[in-house]
């Protein structure tokens, strides 16, 4: 079972959006995905199609109470994806795990006893506070959508740095999957300017696929579907099946086995 934690301090760069959809993607495939929503918003679990009185066990009872993965799981509408929704509970779970000896491994712990999926997709909230810990603890690799901004920039220095430390002191085993450019705007030369510096910085690192500004990309949530379920012809989901292809060829023990 692969883990890739979905990971960048800065809110609003698609990052809640590219683990829906990318999830998504993968269950079209045939593998059995998780979504494992870690951001006490819950916008993974809505955008879902999961409404928050059904989320009865979430993943604040995996790493607060240690409730096995397995008793928090639930289907979606998307044949193949379950998800661990999050509550509004996981706001205070950093609070009330600070004094515990393994608060940065809960999440490790609960994934390694868990079978029944092929692929765990982890979203993170907008910081690198306790919750990313256990993400990136847990992850095998990480993806970090990237907004096509100035300011991402010095926020994916900051990640980079944290995600070296968490090498050295939790899970030496831990690598980056890649970064994907999100909110692509080629009307903007600020954008291209901003990809060209990403790309020269970090190589092969950067997916080739692009994802851009797109309204249907909004709507989809509200709806409570992925983008490539409420329009899979819209130039936003076409991106993020080009981007989930290309992903898969960074994953060659999943790829060997599919």
């Amino acid at each position: 079972m692969i883990t890739i934690a979905v990971a960048n301090q800065k809110g609003g760069v698609g990052k809640t959006t590219t683990a829906i959809n990318i999830a998504t993607a993968l269950a079209a495939i045939g593998w059995k995905v998780l979504l494992v929503d870690l951001d006490p918003q819950g916008n993974a679990s809505t955008g879902i199609g999961l409404a928050a009185p059904d989320r009865n066990a979430s993943s604040y009872d995996v790493l607060v109470d240690q409730a096995a993965i397995s008793e928090c799981v639930h289907h979606t509408k998307i044949p193949g994806l379950d998800i661990v929704p999050a509550t509004v509970d996981l706001s205070g779970a950093e609070v009330e795990l600070v004094a515990e000896e393994d608060r940065a491994h809960r999440l490790s712990k609960a994934l390694k006893a868990h079978t029944g999926h092929d692929i765990v997709m982890i979203d993170c909230p907008p910081s690198l506070g306790l919750l990313t810990l256990n993400a990136l603890g847990a992850a095998n690799t990480l993806l970090v959508p990237l907004q096509c901004e100035f300011f991402a920039l010095e926020g994916l220095s900051q990640l980079l740095q944290t995600v070296e430390r968490v090498q050295q002191r939790f899970n030496p085993d831990l690598s980056i999957l890649g970064v994907a450019l999100t909110m692509f705007d080629r009307r903007n030369r600020l954008t291209d300017l901003v990809s060209d510096d990403v790309r020269s910085c970090l190589g092969n690192l950067v997916f080739e696929t692009v994802i851009p500004r797109n309204v249907r990309l909004s709507e989809a949530p509200s709806h409570g579907l992925p983008a490539l379920v409420y329009d899979h012809n819209c130039p936003g989901s076409r991106a993020y099946m080009a981007l989930a292809r290309e992903l898969i060829t960074r994953l060659p023990a999943m790829r060997k086995a599919a």
